[in-house]
């Protein structure tokens, strides 16, 4: 029974202090196992298809730089002659691209710059699109992989985080994995659904404009339908703004909901639009505690790598030490890579401490993910405790999810609550 005098506190009505509670449910070793499983697979895919490098390099600048500053003189541009010309990889080039944006972004929130943090995240959407303009069958099979990764791991960790945060129990790996498992088809739907929807609504825009093509006629019928690409225009931008508003709440929606995909895109435009203000504040909360804890755990990483290369430094010659390991900063963990040592067993230590360097770099990244979801799941039950009157404590399981003895908790029925599901407990042992 709650605490009267803790039922009577003011404090009791203020909701978002639960998301101070993301940084201890994402740091948590199952949830950065999934979320590094899942960015292993994205870099191994990655790194593989790097061995056809495609993504022109110009005088230091790439095809993102370019396409980015100009996206119209961009074919131009590419087609110029320059004296320094070669090709990199397209995984390697959107990993350096997006670690920029990230960072700009990063650097926008804590100056309160709201102009440069939209400027990056705007970057980015422009270099997704250049990726599936001018490398659309390598952005089609990578970009799969990164739904297909994402999708399972965000679908587990969100998972894990609503029976935390709703039950105060903490779920096995295998049963959240499974769970991702059954609920593998609405996962990969859910952020893809909306896209969809958006590209039916404006598909009548679209031939509209090709009938615009046909010789003095095409620009008569482009004026005389075009209202009707106005009335279509609006529920393309609701559903748009819907889904990058509301696109954290859907794997935190089939978590708790155990729904299908048109069930959680359902719920989160509709949390989305019945408390935009309140959605808004979550999410800015959210995201200045993120770039916190984000900078911490990278002040942990650099100072693990630090201190390690320190105390080898005690026992290993500089010159030996500088050969095989560059000294990391906190801007760049990898530090300055230099030019390859030429004898084998130096060149075959680097390589080796680079891999486990990596490896510290990803668990950093991994952390960036399992906070996304964690922090999405919490602000969904605080959402729609807000906007539907749901309790905290309320999320559903399925039959066969405890049949299989991983928890020894009742099963919640969806608007069932924790005292009925003590009720039933009671019932059925009696």
């Amino acid at each position: 029974m709650v605490d009267e005098k803790e039922s009577l506190s003011p404090f009791r009505s203020f909701l978002f202090p639960h998301i101070f509670r993301s940084f201890r449910m994402a740091i948590q070793p199952s949830r950065l196992a999934v979320a590094f499983a899942a960015l292993t697979a994205i870099c191994l895919t990655g790194w593989l298809m790097d061995l056809n490098p495609t993504v022109i390099v110009t005088d230091g600048a790439t095809e993102i730089d370019l396409y980015v500053v100009s996206a119209r003189q961009f074919p131009t541009l590419l087609d110029a002659p320059s004296p320094s010309r070669n090709r990199v990889g397209m995984f390697t080039t959107l990993w350096h691209f997006g670690g920029v944006q990230f960072h700009a972004a990063l650097d926008a929130i804590f100056r309160f710059d709201a102009s440069g943090f939209v400027a990056s995240i705007i970057r980015c959407a422009k270099a997704i699109a250049w990726a599936f303009r001018y490398h659309t069958l390598y952005s089609v099979i990578f970009f799969s992989v990164v739904l297909v990764a994402l999708s399972l791991a965000g679908g587990a960790i969100c998972r894990m985080g609503a029976i935390e945060f709703a039950r105060g129990d903490r779920p096995g790996l295998g049963r959240a994995c499974r769970f991702a498992g059954r609920k593998f088809t609405s996962l990969i739907a859910t952020p893809v659904a909306p896209l969809v929807i958006a590209l039916l609504l404006g598909l009548p825009i679209i031939v509209l404009g090709a009938l615009g093509n046909i010789p003095y006629a095409g620009e008569l019928i482009a004026g005389l339908l075009l209202p009707l690409a106005l009335v279509l225009a609006p529920f393309i931008v609701v559903v748009l703004i819907g889904a990058a508003a509301g696109l954290s709440l859907m794997f935190p929606a089939i978590a708790y909901e155990d729904s299908d995909f048109f069930d959680a895109i359902s719920r989160s435009f509709s949390n989305v639009y019945a408390k935009p203000w309140r959605m808004g504040f979550y999410t800015l909360t959210a995201a200045l505690y993120g770039a916190v804890c984000y900078l911490f755990v990278r002040f942990f990483a650099f100072l693990l790598l630090w201190v390690t290369r320190g105390f080898l430094q005690v026992g290993l010659s500089n010159e030996k030490l500088r050969a095989i390991w560059p000294e990391p900063v906190f801007d760049n963990l990898l530090g300055t890579a230099a030019a390859a040592p030429e004898v084998w067993s130096l060149w075959l230590a680097a390589f080796l401490i680079r891999v486990w360097v990596l490896v510290v770099i990803g668990l950093l990244v991994s952390f960036l993910l399992s906070f996304y979801f964690s922090a999405g799941t919490i602000i969904y039950d605080l959402m729609r405790n807000r906007v539907d009157g749901t309790p905290l404590d309320e999320v559903y399981e399925a039959p066969e999810e405890t049949a299989r003895g991983s928890d020894s908790m009742v099963d919640l029925a969806p608007g069932t609550l924790p005292n009925q599901a003590a009720g039933q407990a009671s019932r059925t042992s009696e």
